[in-house]
């Protein structure tokens, strides 16, 4: 038997801490009782493998339990990426494109709001709004399309502009950014997504995107709109340039940040797609991560962020059903969102779809022995599916996608 099947499904910590190291059982002890790991013992656990690491995943998966229980969340929403033209040309990119270029898109206001109403007649409670960073980009153009989206549908929840976008506006308009930000608030930005975070280290960041916002610029935006009353999300990176020391510092920069904030909704690990990457093909990037490392670094960030951030996400677009389930035994409690598309990934080279029904989501959480329920972008739970009755819901036909909504895409989402 492969180590991949072995660890398919967790054994309990009471069958795995006897058989790990002994310094690796002290230290997942330690985060049993609830103590805080540091930097030393984090990265210990960092690197863990084989019986060590099947104790890392039982641990994280008990603490999962007595976090979330054995509820997996979804929520229905929408991704809506307006435009793949961007300047900023970050290597692990397979979505931005050039002005003049064959396959350049802009949609229009009226077509954003095109789609996002006919997410709203589908079920969704959210969209998700993000896009490349076109040189000619008119100052108020977010604000102009969040108050579009808005007025057209007040209950819409409105997940948009990663902290990029939000500097990029700053930028634009030279307004302050906590003015800025409370402007946003006010026109109706319901959150924003944690993304532009890849590795919080400013040696890596220089490595994967020189023109990208430095660490201090992301951690700045993001505690302004958490003392604002914007909820965000957390995202990190892995399976490129980075190593595991980088995981660790990451996640314990995002612990601290919370402790201040409590703004972060959840933490998303994006594992990095690399087959249409620049910084794949020219040699500076491994090729994605092993199934192993999806495990771990799910592990790792639910024993480190336990008592912290309650809620780990899985992307499913990234990581595709299968490994996306075994993440789920390995510490996750969300399944992130229905997407209807989800033009980024793709175009780096992930190979899974852009739409995923509720009732796929609640098919799959069912096999793994847990209870699906339906949530709001800041975990409001909508509705419970644990009538385990043992019929499978009816599983409707797919949103039948324009030629248009077909762009490759980038390597941030709806997170």
């Amino acid at each position: 038997m492969n180590e991949a099947t072995q660890l398919a499904r967790p054994k309990t910590t009471a069958q795995a801490l006897p058989t790990c190291s002994p310094a690796v059982r002290e230290t997942l002890e330690r985060a049993l009782r609830g103590e805080e790991l540091s930097f030393q013992p984090a990265l210990l656990l960092a690197h863990a493998e084989g019986t060590d690491l099947q104790a890392l995943i039982a641990v994280a998966d008990q603490l999962r339990r007595a976090a979330a229980g054995d509820t997996i969340t979804y929520v229905v929403n929408r991704n809506i990426n307006f435009t793949n033209v961007c300047f900023v040309g970050c290597s692990f990119c397979g979505f931005a494109r050039g002005p003049q270029a064959a396959d350049a898109y802009s949609l229009s206001t009226d077509e954003v709001v095109r789609r996002a109403e006919e997410a709203w007649q589908r079920g969704a409670t959210e969209v998700c709004i993000q896009g490349g960073l076109p040189r000619d980009l008119e100052g108020f153009f977010y604000r102009d399309l969040l108050r579009a989206i808005k007025r057209a549908i007040p209950q819409m929840h409105v997940h948009a502009f990663s902290p990029m976008e939000i500097s990029y506006g700053v930028d634009k308009t030279g307004m302050p950014l906590r003015d800025y930000l409370k402007m946003m608030k006010d026109e109706g930005l319901g959150s924003i997504p944690g993304t532009a975070a890849e590795i919080l280290d400013d040696r890596v960041r220089q490595e994967l995107s020189p023109n990208k916002l430095p660490v201090a610029r992301w951690v700045e935006i993001i505690t302004t709109a958490h003392e604002l009353g914007i909820p965000t999300t957390s995202t990190m990176m892995y399976g490129h340039v980075e190593e595991p020391a980088d995981w660790v510092r990451h996640i314990l920069l995002l612990r601290g940040i919370q402790k201040r904030t409590g703004g972060f909704t959840e933490f998303v690990p994006l594992g990095f797609v690399h087959e249409k990457t620049r910084l794949y093909r020219r040699g500076g990037a491994r090729p994605g991560a092993r199934r192993d490392e999806h495990l771990r670094v799910h592990a790792l960030a639910r024993v480190l962020l336990h008592g912290s951030i309650r809620n780990l996400q899985v992307s499913w677009v990234k990581l595709g059903f299968e490994t996306s389930l075994a993440c789920m035994d390995s510490g996750a409690n969300d399944f992130s969102g229905t997407l209807m598309e989800e033009s980024i990934s793709k175009a780096a080279g992930a190979n899974f779809g852009e739409y995923v029904s509720p009732e796929e989501f609640q098919s799959m959480i069912r096999s793994i022995g847990r209870v699906p329920a339906e949530r709001t972008t800041t975990y409001r739970i909508r509705r419970t599916f644990d009538d385990l009755d043992g019929s499978q819901p009816k599983i409707p036909a797919r949103l039948q996608l324009n030629s248009a909504d077909r762009h490759s895409p980038y390597s941030e989402g709806a997170y």
